[in-house]
């Protein structure tokens, strides 16, 4: 497939910010700048797994207003009340 001749910015030396960087690059295409891009040796571990699932709407309505009054994140007390049930299968 042909590349089409295009003008492509170049790319800055540096950025001055987080915000400045993520501007260029939500309006730049990293395809665009491969020759500048190095292999990377990272190490990573996974704390732990999410999973969503589906709940209906007055089951969900529910829960945010039990989190609400428990100060807690909507997240946080479904998973609670799944593992407080599910404690006694």
């Amino acid at each position: 497939m042909e590349k089409i001749n295009r003008h492509i910015d170049p790319l800055p030396k540096e950025f001055a910010s987080e915000e400045e960087a993520a501007e260029f690059w939500d309006t730049h295409s990293i395809t665009d700048y491969e020759e500048f891009l190095e292999p990377a040796d990272l190490e990573f571990s996974l704390k732990g797994r999410h999973f969503e699932i589906e709940v209906d709407e007055k089951s969900f309505l529910a829960l945010l207003v039990s989190a609400k009054r428990q100060h807690k994140p909507v997240k946080k007390l479904a998973s609670d009340i799944l593992k407080e049930k599910l404690a006694v299968v």
